[in-house]
């Protein structure tokens, strides 16, 4: 296949190459690529497919300008975890902590 048949079939020599990194990913990596149009005319279904858990690569005339990937939620965590995890955490000295980072970070670096 020359640069011609590809130019024709995927769009550029660089969304060959992304196109290859990405088939590389998409088994562990949910990726999918979608044209910026399918993103205007579609957004609500491409919506649900990043909530789902889908990353989505938009392209502009065949290149990669975004992506669309899910946020991690935030997960609440009880107070009595908080807690528990407090009393196991090592006990400081907080005036020798306070040197300690004096001695490395100027206090005063604007004097």
């Amino acid at each position: 296949m020359n640069n011609g048949d590809m130019q024709g079939s995927i769009g550029s020599v660089a969304t060959v190459c992304y196109s290859v990194l990405q088939c590389a990913t998409v088994g562990f990596m949910k990726i999918r690529t979608i044209t910026q149009r399918e993103l205007r005319n579609q957004s609500a279904a491409v919506l649900r497919e990043v909530e789902a858990g889908r990353t989505i690569i938009v392209s502009r005339n065949g290149t990669p300008v975004g992506e669309l990937r899910p946020i991690k939620r935030r997960r609440f965590v009880p107070r009595a975890a908080i807690v528990d995890a407090a009393a196991k955490a090592a006990r400081i000295d907080g005036a020798q902590f306070r040197a300690d980072l004096d001695a490395v970070v100027d206090p005063r670096p604007y004097d």
